[in-house]
């Protein structure tokens, strides 16, 4: 996993001309390049997210961000040592130091941006708060839920939504909380609530891990806006860019149709924007100390961003997402990368 390539370009940092480049923003490119692995934390248990599979081998798309800085890092997306954090836990452990990046569905909110030490890096996955009730209720939306129970994940948005939303609606609620998504959907599942909350994708995740899934269904409501994406410290800024151009590089992947299947073809490519993207005009991960080939490594090696969408949350995978706002821009969504040049 040491990639002694990174460690010349390490030892020549000091000839760069980068001014205000402070001694420690090097630093977490630096452990990671020495300990050859990225620590990333993620969810306790988030199928499409980040879960274990059958093998033990963490999958998911906020997985696949961390693969990709590894990708982009070190040459190879398998370095990844995957840490699982509850909510509660996320964030002591990035400001700690326990994990170089959090990709772990976090809302991108004012507070954490600016009272935690901490800098959002993008936005991977569009949400929106929504709920969960059992058929047998006969619900049909959100503004049937007067009185009703609700089980809820602590130290989420999704508690300060709730109250936001009932508060203003003139309706009342019982809040049921737990640590965890795993003791939060046993929750609902034993009966303890009439309703799950969280954000959509999040239910659609609790759904499939139900007894019996199709007895629940997700309401149409959402309630809120939930950017969620990477997390880095603040005060490492050389880190902050190469995790934020490893997601960009994804996302300006799919858009000039570069894929993990043809990227060794598109090293060929005439398009000025492909050849840039995959290091074959100019070194555009000079400035982030990385290689040319630094995005060609993610795409080729993760796919972009589409690919894996669709691998992990979208229409072919268990939890049947749709792009939506999470479509490229140029098709009706979002999802929307500043250019490589």
């Amino acid at each position: 996993m040491f990639n002694k390539k990174h460690l010349a370009l390490l030892a020549s940092a000091g000839s760069l001309s980068l001014a205000g480049m402070a001694t420690a923003q090097a630093d977490t490119l630096e452990d990671t390049i020495e300990r050859g692995a990225v620590q990333c934390g993620v969810s306790d248990g988030l199928p499409g997210f980040s879960a274990p599979d059958d093998d033990g081998n963490w999958q998911g798309l906020d997985v696949d961000v961390c693969r990709a800085v590894a990708a982009a890092v070190l040459g190879d997306s398998e370095a990844v040592n995957y840490i699982s954090l509850n909510a509660v836990e996320r964030f002591t452990a990035l400001q700690s130091g326990e994990v170089d990046v959090l990709s772990r569905n976090t809302t991108w909110t004012t507070t954490r941006d600016t009272t935690l030490g901490l800098n959002f890096t993008g936005v991977n996955f569009y949400d929106g708060q929504g709920f969960m009730v059992s058929r047998d209720l006969g619900i049909t939306g959100a503004d049937e839920l007067d009185g009703a129970s609700i089980c809820i994940q602590s130290g989420t948005t999704t508690e300060l939504n709730l109250a936001d939303y009932f508060r203003a609606n003139d309706m009342e609620f019982n809040p049921i909380v737990f640590d965890t998504s795993e003791q939060t959907v046993g929750g609902y599942q034993a009966g303890r609530c009439d309703v799950l909350t969280s954000d959509t994708s999040q239910l659609a995740a609790l759904r499939i891990q139900l007894d019996d899934p199709e007895g629940s269904m997700i309401l149409s409501d959402v309630i809120s806006k939930e950017p969620l994406g990477p997390v880095v410290r603040q005060g490492d800024d050389l880190w902050f860019n190469i995790v934020k151009w490893s997601l960009f590089a994804m996302i300006n992947a799919e858009e000039y149709g570069v894929t993990s299947e043809n990227a060794e073809e598109m090293l060929n490519s005439e398009n000025p924007d492909v050849a840039r993207l995959l290091g074959q005009d100019g070194n555009y991960g000079e400035g982030m100390n990385l290689e040319a080939d630094w995005a060609y490594n993610i795409i080729s090696q993760v796919g972009n961003y589409g690919e894996s969408f669709e691998r992990n949350v979208g229409m072919g995978s268990p939890l049947e997402i749709e792009r939506g706002v999470n479509a490229l821009w140029n098709d009706g969504g979002f999802q929307y990368a500043p250019p490589i040049r």
